[in-house]
């Protein structure tokens, strides 16, 4: 998780002393002995930052700062005399920063701006996902947190535009269902079916206006997808099929195209709970086979 750090924060602790009962005459007193205090013992210094994190901090705020993407780093030898560090210094920082998604790098030329994406949060999630059956969860309690609200503002100011974007990411599941009974390819209907799915959480993030949902959707779409091939399985085991999926978007569709907020919040809610209740099943039955 290059990008990811949990803090701890203690706050508002307080300790409280029961007197009970104490008498009013004191038959004996004790001496106060007289605490020596203790030489104070000094605390190491923060670690500086090393010079290829100074090089990463300041170039970072050259990219989100100043350049557009597109725009191209200056040379090696440039930043170098800038910064008053050598270029081995330089090309490592850049390569920091090309892991973190914010430069392009290729063999022989300067380094690009990108456009902003958040491939580097969807393989974090991947990751999270592979190693550990607790991601599945937690990634479905992200989406609670996220798409509950995304689904609340879309009803709230969803247009013309996004109606349609969402009603063909719809339209798009209902076409690939059918190819999924019926069609030669099944496997390639399915994987249509779950990037429809995608498209439909991703068009009601945009229809909400809000432009750190839609990008957070967007970052999440490989594992999203990912989520969905498996809760698909569940969702079989459980005795359904594609139609209750679709059922359940529609239920948030209709909601968000009649403006009722607090019901297309009430559905995704719902919809989310029971895709939770179809990973479990797929975990269990494979848990029983291996």
């Amino acid at each position: 998780m290059p990008w990811i750090v949990r803090r701890n924060r203690l706050a508002g602790l307080s300790t409280k002393i029961d007197v009970g009962n104490v008498s009013d005459t004191f038959t004996e007193m004790k001496p106060i002995q007289r605490l020596r205090s203790k030489p104070s013992v000094a605390r190491p210094a923060a670690s500086e930052p090393s010079a290829v994190e100074r090089v990463v901090a300041r170039l970072m705020d050259l990219i989100l700062g100043e350049l557009a993407p597109g725009t191209r780093l200056p040379s090696e030898a440039e930043l170098a005399r800038q910064y008053a560090v050598s270029r081995l210094t330089i090309r490592e920082a850049v390569k920091v920063l090309a892991g973190r998604g914010l430069l392009e790098v290729s063999r022989g030329k300067r380094a690009v701006v990108r456009e902003p994406d958040g491939s580097a949060f969807g393989d974090f999630l991947m990751a999270a996902m592979k190693h550990d059956a607790k991601g599945l969860f937690d990634l479905i309690e992200v989406r609670h947190a996220l798409e509950v609200q995304s689904a609340m503002l879309s009803a709230k100011r969803v247009n013309r535009a996004g109606i349609a974007a969402i009603e063909a990411a719809l339209d798009g599941m209902r076409e690939a269902a059918g190819r999924m009974k019926r069609g030669p390819d099944r496997n390639a209907a399915e994987d249509r079916f779950h990037d429809y799915d995608v498209g439909f959480h991703e068009a009601l993030a945009l229809s909400s206006g809000n432009r750190m949902l839609a990008y957070l959707l967007e970052a999440m779409a490989a594992p999203l997808r990912e989520s969905f091939h498996l809760s698909m399985r569940g969702h079989r085991q459980r005795g359904r099929g594609p139609e209750e999926t679709i059922q359940a978007h529609e239920q948030v569709f209709e909601r968000v195209k009649s403006g009722d907020g607090r019901g297309a919040a009430q559905a995704m809610r719902a919809h989310l709970r029971d895709a939770e209740r179809d990973i479990r099943a797929a975990l269990n039955t494979a848990a029983r086979k291996g």
